[in-house]
């Protein structure tokens, strides 16, 4: 039997009626998801935990009991600024996490072939900058807002201050 173009315009427009009802139908049934506090678990901190060297490449300290405090402390304080922010924004960020966590997202929308764990700050940084040229402005917001909460996380800590000569802030105005 061959398909007519009209009918298959039909049943696509009714499908696509079918699942609007739906989702409207869930949504009146079960309300808005309920804003909650950033919570970075499991894989997603893995994630963190492999965009911060890359982020910090040539900042982070070269001993490897040393540099794995420093990226543990410097992802504490990205889970504080994030804890700070708006609880639409905290989904944001959170949501974005999730989602690198998933090995699909992982593997098609990063380039990272194996878990995060594993990931070189070269595959990372491969990633990080395919996002920052990319040409879909949503990936270069992501881009940014992951590149602003490591770096901002970094430098706001006044123990990373003398290795960038930043004395503190001036005396009189503090």
């Amino acid at each position: 039997m061959q398909t007519k173009r009209r009918r298959f315009l039909k049943l696509g427009l009714i499908g696509a009626i079918g699942l609007a009802a739906g989702g409207a139908v869930y949504r009146a049934v079960r309300g808005p998801a309920p804003l909650a506090p950033f919570a970075l678990d499991g894989d997603a901190s893995l994630v963190l935990g492999a965009l911060i060297p890359a982020l910090l490449a040539g900042m982070l300290p070269s001993e490897p009991a040393a540099r794995g405090a420093a990226v543990a402390h410097t992802a504490e304080r990205v889970k504080g600024a994030v804890r700070g922010l708006p609880l639409a924004t905290q989904k944001e960020v959170q949501d974005l996490f999730g989602l690198l966590a998933l090995a699909p997202a992982r593997r098609f929308l990063a380039g990272v072939s194996g878990d995060w764990a594993s990931a070189t700050p070269a595959q990372v940084d491969e990633f990080l900058q395919s996002w920052r040229h990319h040409r879909l402005a949503t990936l270069q917001t992501a881009y940014h807002a992951l590149h602003d909460l490591v770096l901002g996380a970094w430098y706001s800590d006044p123990a990373s201050w003398p290795a960038i000569g930043y004395p503190g802030p001036i005396k009189e105005l503090a």
